[in-house]
């Protein structure tokens, strides 16, 4: 297991605060949401509620466009219908309310788990399972699960990766995330529900997303287009 670096912005508390704020309370002229990724979670109620925990519904495809990827429509259609009753079983031995901080939940994330065998036949990347849903990548299965697993599940894109300073090939991060909120009696669980709290976004809002929401905000701002001016495009 690869040790998670924790990058220092998250200890800078009022940049994380002003970087959760400006994501999920942000609006456009037009008095909305400016970043379409504050729905994720919250979009339908959530893909965690009961009545639909336990299965990919229309709700969760359209969540995971507002972080900026899609399902193939014959993939699409395969996750709603299960053909072969897959994404049932397998959500259903994952409960609504698994944590990662949790030791518990260990065996849920580990290899041959449920969650880890859910995410190797959505992504399917040796073609082992002939109903794995078309256009489903790793990045896209990854914010499938946290859509349905928001307290278990992290969303990881490049943007996460690069700033935590991940292995090209990384099998670990689950697991050396959970590492991490464990360390030093969940030092950094609570560090990270704290600055939730400061930003006032809601306590809806799972901690691996508050996580998830820094590095992505962080890494935008430092990304600087051949213009000079800062890009925060991807969701």
């Amino acid at each position: 297991m690869t040790e998670l670096h924790i990058p220092g912005v998250y200890w800078d508390a009022d940049e994380s605060v002003r970087l959760l704020r400006t994501y999920f309370t942000g609006r456009r002229s037009k008095g909305d949401l400016y970043y379409s990724g504050a729905h994720f979670e919250r979009l339908a109620g959530g893909g965690d509620r009961e009545g639909a925990a336990y299965g990919f519904e229309a709700a969760d495809l359209v969540a995971v466009t507002m972080l900026k990827v899609s399902v193939a429509s014959h993939g699409a259609v395969n996750l709603m219908t299960d053909p072969e009753g897959h994404w049932h079983r397998l959500l259903s031995a994952i409960p609504r309310d698994a944590r990662l901080e949790d030791p518990a939940s260990d065996p849920l994330v580990a290899e041959g788990g449920p969650a880890w065998e859910l995410w190797e036949r959505l992504v399917d990347r040796d073609k082992t399972y002939p109903s794995s849903p078309d256009g489903v990548r790793s990045v896209v299965a990854g914010k499938l699960m946290a859509r349905k697993r928001p307290h278990l599940i992290p969303v990881y894109d490049t943007r996460v990766k690069t700033l935590f300073r991940r292995p090209k090939n990384d099998h670990t991060f689950w697991a050396s995330l959970a590492a991490a909120l464990r360390a030093d009696g969940g030092a950094f669980r609570r560090h990270l529900e704290t600055l939730r709290t400061k930003a006032g976004i809601g306590e809806d809002i799972g901690v691996l997303r508050v996580l998830d929401v820094i590095a992505w905000m962080h890494q935008g701002e430092r990304t600087v287009t051949a213009a000079g001016a800062a890009t925060t495009a991807g969701r």
